[in-house]
């Protein structure tokens, strides 16, 4: 076959349903190829397809922070579809230098915010995107005050806004500007170790107050509508002194928070994982549901902390560093099961304890080529350059690495149609 009848050979729709197949990185590539395909690839219906298809195989995405080299790594590898599964490999994206802020990055829909990350000699908030590498750099909030903020995400008008305290930022609105909101409601600072949430446009996180009776509360921000609540939470009253260990999570569609504690019993090491679920807004009504999770020797042996819930239910539990083996838990609650699944492929300096890296995961990452398509992200974010805060050092040589199997993009085109065929095939058998 003739690489310039490629395109000719297979039907339309054919070629479409394969590219559905294909990671965004290479749908990118295919667009630079002919002007045929580029308009293709870039119509609303066939990123409106690919969002479909790729929604059917999330992904768990890590986010592998080294602290003796100031260094973010992104990886992402497919979520279990069945209780069998006992190992998985790693795919890299990219990665990046320059990260030195407290706050812990806050993620949204395919993107992640970095509060401040150093670029040459400039402290600069980040927004970018993991897999593909671009991002935008956010004008500072306030002069001489580093960023401390979230990022939030409209599903209805397909939007993101950061919100620092009662600033708020709209991405893809022309220039970057933050905007002043006021805010009634009590006095209050966030937690700086705690990550935020969004759930169907609404972001949440754990703030402290200043003078109430109860400490703790949870901040609600509508992303559309810019609305603020405060919810009651005197319940994390216990964790507010050091909240590092309480979790916000996505369970089916509500906001859980959850707290790991390692129990002895009879000599046998277990976990108890704590979940509050809010069961009602308005009334501030919470839940608590107390779990004690099936017997697991790495798991009672080692350091971790939970990545969130799944669509379908499963709380996953990431080790907190990583090392050989590393293992990511599955528990489902209703059937009171844990699955073990070892990653594979972080790479031999990851591996080692010397120069290991603190995990952040988060679940049902999909692919989304509307986020890849951003207008005001720029060049890849592995190509920042990043001064050294201890020696000075001026780092040039952060280059994203790319991970080539040396097949081509027709063979890669080739396999991905014979696979479908062989689906259709065994398909219409069992009809």
């Amino acid at each position: 076959m003739e690489r310039g009848k490629i395109k000719e050979s297979l039907p339309t729709d054919l070629i479409r349903e394969i590219f559905t197949r294909l990671p965004s990185k290479s749908v990118a590539r295919f667009r630079t190829l002919s002007k045929h395909w580029a308009s293709m690839l870039r119509s609303p219906d066939f990123t409106k397809l690919f969002l479909t298809r790729s929604s059917t195989r999330p992904r768990l995405l890590f986010a592998v922070e080294r602290y003796g080299r100031n260094e973010w790594q992104f990886f992402s590898t497919p979520q279990p579809q069945n209780r069998y599964e006992k190992s998985s490999h790693v795919e890299f994206h990219t990665k990046f230098s320059g990260d030195i802020s407290q706050y812990a990055c806050s993620y949204a829909s395919g993107l992640i915010y970095f509060p401040v990350v150093r670029i040459i000699d400039t402290d600069t908030i980040v927004i970018c995107n993991p897999i593909t590498g671009m991002y935008v750099g956010l004008p500072e909030v306030m002069k001489y005050s580093r960023s401390k903020g979230f990022l939030g995400f409209d599903p209805i008008d397909k939007q993101f806004k950061a919100l620092d305290d009662q600033s708020i930022l709209t991405l893809g609105s022309g220039e970057l500007k933050w905007r002043i909101k006021d805010i009634p409601g009590p006095l209050y600072y966030r937690c700086p170790l705690t990550q935020g949430i969004c759930i169907n446009g609404v972001l949440y996180y754990l703030a402290r107050t200043y003078f109430a009776e109860t400490l703790s509360l949870i901040v609600r921000f509508d992303v559309s509508s810019e609305e603020f609540k405060f919810i009651d939470a005197a319940c994390f009253d216990d964790h507010i002194e050091d909240p590092t260990g309480l979790s916000l999570v996505n369970y089916m569609g509500k906001l859980g928070v959850t707290n790991c504690n390692n129990v002895d019993a009879g000599g046998i090491r277990t976990v108890d994982l704590c979940m509050w679920v809010l069961e009602d807004v308005e009334k501030q009504d919470w839940v608590k549901y107390v779990y004690t999770l099936p017997e697991n020797e790495v798991l009672g042996s080692c350091e971790f902390s939970v990545a969130g819930v799944t669509a379908t239910g499963n709380v996953v539990l990431c080790m907190k560093y990583t090392c050989k083996p590393y293992y990511v838990f599955y528990f489902n609650p209703e059937k009171n099961t844990l699955q073990s699944v070892e990653i594979q492929g972080f790479g031999a300096e990851l591996e080692a304890v010397e120069t290991r890296g603190e995990v952040y995961g988060f679940v049902d990452y999909v692919e989304d080529l509307s986020v890849n398509d951003a207008k005001q992200f720029k060049s890849s974010i592995s190509h920042v350059k990043t001064r050294c805060s201890c020696c000075n050092t001026l780092y040039p040589d952060n280059i994203g690495e790319e991970v080539d199997d040396g097949v081509s993009r027709e063979m890669k085109m080739k396999e991905t149609s014979v696979k479908i065929k062989k689906e259709e095939e065994e398909k219409s058998i069992r009809e």
